[in-house]
């Protein structure tokens, strides 16, 4: 219980911590953090020491008032007009049923938008919308401020979260909501100098080197029961 509340502890200070998946998923180690907190240093960080894409993990009544959908969605209203989308269903993913990719956004008032400061406009900016958008928000507001295709991508969580589905998205999102923090997380696969995903022990390592919290998925998951208990 210890090592969640310090998790928890951390993600309210602004910091990252680590959260590995789990050996039936991706088996990836993602760097997470509020993306209410979110600064260009953090954004080099991710890039640097992380690697993968840096996307921000939106809670599903977040998306829905801003009436942000899941990408294949959108692919699938064009079948008819783009016959390549449709030859191009991710319907064999390995690890799950259906993705949580959406849209990719860039802030108004960035430049190309993949700038380490652009991008933590723009997150940082997002994530302002979406405390607003949890009681209630205009959805024109988000057009008028954010425009796609952009350099910061965008994932929807699972409707019921960890009920349904227990990835990096939801995983992050739960965390966030239960920390007290606007249920929007910023997250980054961790890649190895070998080109595969960062192996767990050097996670592990990498976490204790920088005094950052490292959950496991199932340890989340399995906590939060006797959280509800």
């Amino acid at each position: 219980m210890r090592r969640l509340e310090d998790a928890l502890d951390a993600l309210r200070k602004g910091e990252l911590i680590l959260i590995y998946d789990g050996k039936g998923r991706e088996g990836e180690t993602d760097l997470v953090m509020g993306s209410q907190f979110v600064t260009p240093g953090h954004v080099q960080t991710m890039r640097k020491d992380g690697g993968g894409l840096i996307c921000v993990a939106i809670h599903p009544r977040i998306a829905e008032t801003l009436g942000i959908p899941f990408l294949v969605d959108v692919w699938k209203h064009s079948y008819g007009k783009y016959r390549v989308l449709e030859e191009l269903e991710a319907n064999d993913i390995p690890y799950d049923e259906k993705s949580s990719f959406s849209i990719t956004v860039n802030h108004r008032k960035t430049f190309t938008g993949i700038t380490d400061k652009d991008r933590a406009l723009t997150i940082r900016e997002l994530s302002g919308i979406g405390k607003n958008a949890i009681n209630g928000y205009d959805p024109r507001e988000f057009g008028r401020n954010f425009r796609s295709p952009g350099h910061v991508v965008l994932l929807r969580a699972a409707r019921r979260l960890l009920e349904e589905r227990q990835g990096h998205t939801e995983l992050s999102v739960d965390l966030m909501q239960r920390a007290g923090l606007t249920p929007m997380a910023t997250i980054c696969e961790m890649l190895g100098d070998d080109g595969g995903s960062l192996l767990p022990k050097p996670a592990r390592e990498y976490a204790e080197e920088h005094g950052l919290a490292y959950l496991q998925g199932r340890e989340i998951i399995t906590q939060i029961k006797k959280f509800i208990k």
